[in-house]
């Protein structure tokens, strides 16, 4: 559970640190999935927007531990995640591959949910 710990640790706190989204965005994005998830439950029900989110979650963390994985705990460069400098790590901004993923995912998300339950 220690190292769990520890790596639940370097998740927060470059969550906390990283200039890839604006502060308010940071935030605002909760907002936006549960505003979603509310409208996704009173068009298709109960049932499907649990489909939903359980899907849109799986292929989240599978982008999220892709680039962790890929970019070595955020300290190299990979795909659209620039790591600039040579004092600690500064990565610039997500772009042309981050964002088209997580809109897969949604759709993937959609499909699925649509498809499998009753």
């Amino acid at each position: 559970m220690n190292k769990l710990g520890r790596e639940i640790r370097i998740d927060l706190d470059f969550l906390k640190s990283h200039t890839l989204q604006p502060k308010w965005y940071k935030i605002f994005k909760i907002f936006i999935l549960v505003g979603f998830l509310a409208g996704y439950y009173f068009l298709f029900g109960l049932i499907r927007s649990i489909i939903f989110f359980s899907c849109f979650i799986f292929f989240s963390l599978i982008i999220h531990y892709t680039y962790r994985i890929k970019t070595k705990k955020y300290t190299q460069s990979w795909l659209d995640f620039v790591v600039e400098g040579d004092q600690g790590v500064r990565p610039n901004k997500f772009g042309k591959f981050y964002y088209p993923a997580l809109v897969i995912s949604v759709i993937l998300s959609w499909v699925i949910s649509q498809v499998v339950s009753p």
